[in-house]
């Protein structure tokens, strides 16, 4: 059994992996003590791997690291990829999970990752596995929160359910303005990317992932655990090597 922890700036997410299934899977606003003694207890987890974005508590990294072997990714981590990003220090440890996931689901093939949450992260890889890099770009929930924040009068907004061209309040603008705007960002972005990869398969995930079902001109899947597929890999991946 793995243990699989991705603390990222909002949420922590934790699942357990008995090879390739998924038997335990939640996400926690605050991850306490007991509740990780009781998953590896329960769970019998024979060994983890943490991806730390958000804070790093270093009292449960620790207590993580003294019941089991484990990886804490970053930049020096052998991965089942071949990365070259220029400044691989500076490479989210989310987006290249996720491109790690999206490579050993669907192997051999020319993938697009589009990870869609607080910001869209865009990524290729090959399908001779080597991640050649990508786009970030604000989210919807991020887009929103700007022209709240940096106008004098218009709402904060969250939804995501009205994408009608021609909005006739303000709110309505605003969702048309944001809304439209993602999917023309994402379909123009993976337009461009198949001019150079013409059978590119697009890989949606991240929290607003299903927004993009039957709204965009190309054709896409989406894998929601596609970060913890990928963590799971990677760990599995340095147990053998």
């Amino acid at each position: 059994m793995n243990l699989i922890i991705d603390i990222g700036n909002t949420l922590t997410k934790v699942a357990i992996t008995d090879n390739d299934n998924v038997v335990f899977n939640d996400r926690y606003e605050i991850l306490t003590k007991e509740i990780l003694v009781n998953l590896m207890t329960k769970y019998s987890a024979q060994r983890a791997i943490l991806s730390v974005v958000g804070r790093k508590d270093i009292e449960l990294i620790n207590l993580i690291k003294a019941q089991l072997p484990t990886i804490e990714l970053d930049h020096n981590t052998n991965l089942p990829i071949t990365n070259h990003y220029k400044t691989p220090e500076t490479l989210g440890l989310d987006r290249i999970a996720a491109v790690v996931g999206a490579n050993y689901l669907y192997p051999s093939t020319n993938l697009l990752v589009i990870d869609s949450g607080t910001a869209i992260t865009f990524d290729l890889i090959d399908s001779n596995a080597n991640y050649l890099g990508g786009a970030i770009s604000p989210g919807v929930s991020l887009r929103y929160k700007s022209l709240h924040q940096h106008t004098a009068n218009l709402p904060f907004l969250t939804s995501l359910d009205n994408n009608s061209i021609i909005g006739q309040t303000t709110k309505e603008c605003i969702e048309s303005g944001v809304l439209n705007g993602v999917i023309g960002e994402a379909d123009n972005y993976i337009c461009r990317v198949k001019e150079e990869f013409p059978s590119i398969k697009v890989v949606f995930t991240g929290g607003d992932a299903n927004f993009f079902v039957n709204k965009l001109k190309n054709s896409i899947f989406v894998v929601q655990n596609l970060v913890i597929i990928g963590l799971n890999r990677i760990l599995d991946f340095n147990a053998k090597h």
